[in-house]
């Protein structure tokens, strides 16, 4: 919370869910978005607002609690409904505002959760639930709501399967978090009972407690887009959408060009620098820093890496982590990078691949070129100075170095170290036989 805040705010984050039908063995909460867990994705929102976490998880959910570290987890021993999930967590409610969330509802924004605090506080309502209006509300839980002279108060949430038709139209739907003082949020919780048809504990009765209790209750209302809820494949890929969305929103605002942005994928923490150009069908893996002005042209693939100013990746180049790509260095189609610097200038164009290499400013690598940089039992570098030649369809078998200004002819294996302004050729001596050619088609006709 900012200094000025004289309250304090803590977050229960409900994440023991087994998600069965995701059909996984990975707890829901961990399926990634834009390549972080759901879990972490609305820690980072929460830890934009709240003073304190608190994650409920279930038994044998170990990967949860690195997820969640270094905010403090809880199990929750038996599985008996939402409700009984935030008792687990009572220790943590603290004395000022609380708020419960749901670990698959992972895109609300810092500023929404922000907006339901203060909602509440200005309209002194005992209780704030966070609202939509979906596109398709199928069987959401409706919010039933009657207008007073101060505003609308809501009475009750229905369940979609115990709803009339009329309560079915209603078009305002319960997208799960609330937030109230916990003072008040404790007594209701610990009231609430499992009297209905699977003898679960819901939260979803703190409306019903808190209006017989006197308390006003009020909706907030944000859009579908932050408030949905992940509980099986279908829904985690509308939820990347979104994000992804997001990003390549964000991507442009910075300054960046994405020529056909729906085509392009972001990891959360890539970085694109001012007048960098995206082309179409370009993939960002984690850990990807790209300088502008660069360009990544189209279907490219980067992961882990560095590109810096005025570099050219692609098309159909691929450079796996551990790559850094100097200033105005060119990675062309079908080159593959993986754990290589390619030095400022430097230039590999066509069908090459580069592993574990140190390539220096200014060198041309040729078409066909590999480093062979495994023996079958250890990876060894190959360490290229500066305007060097490669010619191509070489093979650098590694560990080997080649100085600066070396000269390496087409068609070469060169297994041993090549010294600076040296040309070396590692290729069988040419031998014509004249007259051959003819007599082998001859034979061959014969057959």
């Amino acid at each position: 919370m900012d200094a000025e805040d004289n309250f304090t705010a803590s977050a229960v984050i409900l994440a023991a869910g087994l998600g069965t039908r995701m059909k996984s063995a990975l707890p829901k909460a961990a399926h990634p978005v834009a390549g972080r867990p759901m879990l972490r994705v609305l820690l980072d929102a929460a830890e934009q607002v709240f003073d304190r976490i608190t994650v409920v998880i279930g038994p044998g959910m170990e990967l949860l609690v690195s997820i969640a570290a270094p905010h403090a987890t809880t199990i929750q021993t038996d599985r008996l409904g939402t409700a009984h999930a935030a008792l687990c967590a009572r220790d943590a409610f603290g004395e000022g505002e609380l708020v419960i969330l749901f670990a698959d509802n992972p895109l609300i924004r810092a500023g929404t959760l922000q907006r339901l605090i203060a909602e509440r506080r200005a309209s002194g309502a005992g209780l704030a639930l966070m609202a939509m209006r979906s596109a398709d509300p199928a069987r959401y839980g409706r919010l039933v709501v009657e207008q007073r002279a101060d505003g609308p108060h809501v009475q009750r949430i229905v369940e979609w399967a115990d709803a009339s038709p009329d309560e079915r139209a209603i078009p305002l739907c319960n997208a799960g978090a609330l937030c109230g003082p916990a003072e008040r949020m404790l007594p209701w919780l610990q009231a609430i009972t499992p009297d209905n048809a699977k003898g679960e504990y819901y939260l979803t009765d703190l409306v019903r407690l808190a209006v017989a209790d006197g308390a006003r209750v009020v909706a907030v209302e944000a859009e579908e887009s932050e408030l949905r809820g992940i509980n099986a494949r279908a829904e985690l890929a509308q939820a990347e959408a979104v994000v992804q969305q997001r990003l390549r929103q964000a991507a442009m605002e910075g300054g960046a060009t994405l020529v056909a942005p729906e085509t392009v994928f972001f990891t959360h923490d890539t970085k694109l620098g001012p007048d960098t150009v995206v082309g179409p069908h370009v993939v960002f893996g984690p850990g990807v820093s790209v300088d502008g002005p660069a360009e990544i042209r189209a279907f490219s693939h980067l992961e882990g890496c560095h590109v810096a100013a005025g570099a050219i990746i692609g098309p159909y180049a691929r450079l796996r982590p551990g790559s850094i790509v100097g200033a105005g260095a060119h990675v062309g189609n079908f080159v593959e990078l993986k754990a290589t610097s390619l030095g400022a200038g430097a230039k590999a164009n066509h069908l090459s691949y580069l592993g574990d290499s140190e390539i220096g400013a200014g060198t041309n690598i040729g078409a066909g070129t590999i480093t062979c940089n495994y023996d079958g039992y250890a990876k060894h570098r190959t360490i290229i100075g500066e305007k060097v030649f490669v010619g191509s369809d070489s093979v650098l078998v590694a560990p080997v170095t080649l100085g600066d200004g070396a000269f390496v002819a087409a068609g070469s294996v060169i297994t041993h170290d090549v010294a600076p302004d040296a040309m070396a050729f590692g290729r069988a001596r040419q031998k014509d036989v004249l007259g051959r050619a003819a007599a082998f088609r001859a034979a061959r006709k014969r057959i």
